[in-house]
């Protein structure tokens, strides 16, 4: 049976990360990534939609090692994917990578101080690590591959948070009898002609406003159902600054500059939502005005929560409204009563008729892609269990998670949490231990639900994720400077964390 100092689950983002990570900080460590899919990249490999972009700025977005070099600040899927696939051979990762390994099972014993993980692959019979991906998007399942098992010392989660087999769809009166075509962008086909096509896309979030404008290109036209309006702003594609910067300063001085600037302005606008959310509405429904006058504006952008109870959509260089405004676009807001054979009719009685509908409506959360835990025989309800700094659980030993924010670019805190494992490594190391485990010693302290999102993919998952606590160390910062103190200066041992 193998060993490994470490296993790396995922080799998205946040994985191609973790593992640069434990090259810099940890080089005399052994460690592998096991991914489910047979290519990297996760979600910028997983979305083919029209459009498919970040709506976080590469600034932010990219590693902080690795400067981000292109002009454009809001990247394209295909741009994000060469990022982590040229971080991935900078940092010579890619014969770490075990395409096509899905776990499904890691149990912890504390006898032996290491976790045992159950994987199962098609690659196995041969033992061998380096088959070629055949294609990205088959996917694994248990009955056509074989299983095995590996061990390592320290296990460390970069799945993401939600479900790669499917997106989630509502169950609507009368679905199957449309008869066009119906799409979830996380299962985009290759090669779908809507070229003069009429397109209905239903959703608001960050997915629809970017199918919209990209589709419109060549549709006939693109209407965007939405049930209840989103705060959408608009900013550059380009950076100015930054690309002024890069003009002046090093490479690596300019990106560091930039980064700081951007995570500035991401707190001060979400401060500003929080304490002064009346201003915040003001300023984004002024912003709209500007795109596309007032009558479009009381209509279709006013949602009823405040900014950052949902979080915000981004349009680069306000490609949505400049759709909308060439009439390649359209917004209707309603709800659906039910499908028909040519489109959608609503509770008001509007018929919406469309030759292809797209249900961007959402995500399914998963946390931890799935897999079973168990700690000494005994399986680990991830429901009941309190995160640790916003990476590790409750009596849950040599385990980390790499969850990124939810009002900031994810790879701030991924970035974060790789430097604090890699520091807790170094800690039982110069110390002789062999396991580290977080324990609620604290009787004062509550559970409180992980996020204060009301979107609907978090509200439907709240009770099948692990929690929050109402204090320090257990509660989510959701801030990067006190993360910044807390992971990569804070003290190890903190009478918390206990170590064996």
């Amino acid at each position: 049976m193998e060993h490994f100092d470490v296993l790396i689950i995922g080799a998205g983002l946040s994985g191609i990360g973790a593992g640069a990570h434990l090259r810099m900080e940890c080089p005399d460590k052994s460690f592998a990534i096991l991914e489910g899919r047979e290519a990297m990249g996760g979600t910028w490999d997983l979305f083919r939609y029209p459009g498919v972009r970040s709506d976080s700025d590469m600034y932010t977005l990219g590693y902080s090692f690795r400067p981000w070099s292109d002009p454009k600040a809001i990247a394209n899927g295909p741009s994000i994917l060469e990022y982590i696939r040229d971080t991935a051979r900078e940092f010579d990762l890619d014969k770490e990578i075990r395409h096509g390994h899905r776990i499904t099972r890691a149990e912890w014993s504390s006898e032996k101080a290491q976790w045992t993980v159950s994987v199962i692959s098609p690659h196995v019979s041969n033992g061998s690590a380096d088959s070629e991906p055949s294609s990205s998007d088959k996917t694994i399942s248990a009955s056509d591959s074989a299983a095995k098992q590996l061990t390592c010392s320290f296990l460390y989660l970069c799945t993401g948070y939600y479900e790669y087999e499917s997106g989630y769809t509502p169950d609507w009166p009368g679905l199957n009898t449309f008869r066009g075509t119906i799409i979830h962008p996380q299962k985009w086909p290759e090669n779908l002609d809507y070229s003069g096509n009429n397109v209905l896309v239903i959703g608001s979030g960050a997915t629809a406003v970017t199918l919209v404008p990209a589709m419109a290109e060549i549709a006939k036209h693109v209407t965007m159902l939405q049930r209840s309006p989103t705060y959408i702003v608009t900013m550059p594609s380009e950076d100015k600054i930054a690309n002024a910067l890069r003009r002046l300063l090093p490479a690596k001085a300019a990106y560091a500059a930039t980064r700081w600037k951007n995570v500035l302005r991401q707190m001060f606008f979400y401060e500003l939502s929080k304490k002064r959310p009346s201003m915040m509405k003001n300023l984004i429904a002024k912003g709209v005005k500007n795109e596309i006058g007032e009558e479009q504006l009381e209509k279709h952008f006013r949602p009823k929560y405040n900014p950052w109870d949902q979080r915000l959509c981004v349009v680069p260089d306000s490609d949505l409204f400049k759709s909308i405004r060439e009439e390649k676009a359209s917004i209707v807001t309603g709800e659906i009563e039910s499908f028909t054979e040519t489109g959608v009719r609503l509770t008001n009685g509007e018929q919406l008729d469309a030759d292809i509908i797209v249900t961007a409506t959402g995500l399914r959360l998963k946390i931890m892609a799935g897999m079973t835990l168990a700690v000494d025989g005994e399986t680990v309800e991830l429901s009941k269990k309190l995160a640790y700094k916003g990476m590790m659980y409750n009596d849950v030993p040599n385990l980390a998670q790499a969850f990124g924010y939810t009002n900031a670019s994810w790879t701030l805190k991924c970035d974060l949490t790789s430097e604090y494992v890699c520091r807790l490594i170094h800690h039982m190391d110069a110390h002789g231990y062999s396991s580290c485990t977080p324990r609620l010693n604290d009787p004062t302290v509550t559970p409180e639900p992980a996020l204060d999102f009301n979107s609907g993919y978090v509200l439907r998952a709240l009770n099948d994720i692990p929690s929050q606590g109402s204090k320090h160390p257990w509660r989510l910062n959701q801030n990067y400077f006190k993360d910044v103190r807390m992971l990569r200066r804070g003290r190890l041992d903190d009478g918390t964390m206990e170590f064996r």
